[in-house]
């Protein structure tokens, strides 16, 4: 365990074990902040992945820093982290002092020129992210908010909406979203037991619809009808 404390030289097996300690402990480290510190850099995200990188990044490349007290002190900034989310979802006033609310950026389809400066973005920016959602005239936007993790929400007016069955009063078919049971060759006994069917089931099932083996399927989905569908390689 010498590679965890400060040294004139490291060797290259320290070096390494040094690396997939801070790797596998930023791993468990990046699961317990779960997914949210990941998708969206809002302000406490983005404070604590600025810091936990600072302070693992100078014992990887500087053998006379120990590995033991970056370790703990990254631990101790994560278990702050979640105590900070976790408060902020029960007290409004850091909620609102973490997470600013959304302003808008367009309203009846003219630009609010000050919430641009306030979320310091340009009108090319603005447009690109219009031109983006395939809108070419601003006055089609009824609102256009600054979300607090850096993204616009848009909406549009009613009469530049797409129609929908709903506005046509049409009947439609129930919502059906395929489950995958075969990816790359192997088959999902999760999902297979999920929607009550066994291997055997999908074996025979395939045989008889596309005379083909699970070890030839690049991937097989199953809807609500119990319809198979799959894709071979190539």
């Amino acid at each position: 365990m010498d590679f965890f404390h400060g040294q004139e030289a490291l060797t290259i097996i320290q070096w390494i074990l040094r690396a997939i300690v801070s790797y596998f402990f930023l791993l468990f480290a990046a699961k317990i902040m779960g997914q949210r510190a990941i998708s969206q850099l809002r302000l406490l995200d983005f404070l604590i992945a600025l810091i936990i990188g600072n302070i693992l990044a100078h014992p990887l490349s500087d053998e006379q820093l120990g590995l033991k007290g970056p370790l703990i002190t990254t631990a101790i900034l994560v278990l702050l982290y979640i105590f900070c989310v976790f408060l902020s979802l029960k007290w409004g006033k850091l909620r609102s002092f973490f997470e600013n609310s959304p302003f808008p950026l367009i309203e009846n389809g003219k630009i609010v020129y000050k919430s641009l400066a306030k979320a310091r973005i340009s009108i090319d920016f603005l447009l690109s992210e219009l031109r983006k959602e395939k809108i070419e005239d601003i006055q089609k936007v009824a609102l256009a908010l600054w979300e607090p993790d850096g993204t616009i929400s848009i909406f549009l007016n009613p009469q530049y909406e797409a129609v929908t069955p709903a506005d046509l009063e049409l009947v439609t078919k129930t919502f059906s979203f395929p489950r995958t049971i075969i990816k790359e060759g192997k088959i999902d006994f999760s999902e297979l037991t999920r929607i009550g069917k066994d291997e055997e089931w999908l074996k025979n099932r395939i045989k008889t619809a596309y005379s083909e083996e699970v070890y030839d399927i690049l991937l097989a989905t199953i809807d609500n009808n119990d319809t198979v569908k799959i894709f071979l390689y190539k």
